[in-house]
């Protein structure tokens, strides 16, 4: 895969509408050409000690962050300049990006809850998965297919786990290699 987004979230509490960070890494032609990060004042607003001893993020980093519908159109200005992300109904050009995450069931989710909550139009994203991909292609050899784990056995040293853009920059590598 040579053209594609990767994108992470880190959420604020077990509500999965509840994004407070989001990182992304547009690649085209395998080389990265453009990231993303921005913080997010969570919904709904409140943070989970668990969390944040995961991400490490709280009230003081994102109370006077934008809310989600502005920071996706922030994303987008800067991130595409013009590209479409792939979705159901652009299937039919070839110019669209597919949205690839590790452990896309938790990111896909996350975007679909997020706007939901502030009545965006949802236009059923294509995701592909790093963390699927991880278990065809190195099945048992890896100790587990945490991305860290995955990460480093496809050569990307994972310094900021959990920083949502360095999680979606690890992504991106990983993706190159085996998807």
């Amino acid at each position: 895969m040579k053209d594609f987004i990767s994108i992470d979230f880190e959420t604020a509490n077990e509500c999965p509408s509840s994004v407070c960070s989001i990182g992304a890494v547009l690649v085209r032609d395998g080389e990265i050409v453009n990231t993303f990060y921005s913080l997010i004042k969570p919904e709904p607003d409140y943070y989970k000690w668990f969390c944040q001893q995961v991400h490490g993020l709280g009230h003081e980093d994102t109370d006077d962050a934008e809310v989600f519908p502005f920071v996706w159109e922030r994303l987008k200005n800067k991130l595409l300049d013009g590209l479409e992300i792939l979705s159901e109904d652009t299937a039919g050009n070839s110019d669209a990006l597919p949205l690839v995450a590790h452990n896309a069931s938790f990111d896909s989710r996350c975007l679909r809850a997020v706007f939901s909550c502030y009545r965006m139009d949802y236009p059923e994203f294509v995701f592909h998965d790093t963390l699927a991909a991880s278990r065809l292609h190195f099945g048992e050899t890896l100790d587990n297919h945490r991305l860290p784990t995955v990460a480093a056995a496809c050569g990307y040293d994972l310094d900021d786990h959990h920083h949502a853009l360095a999680d979606a920059e690890a992504c991106a590598w990983i993706a190159r290699e085996i998807l």
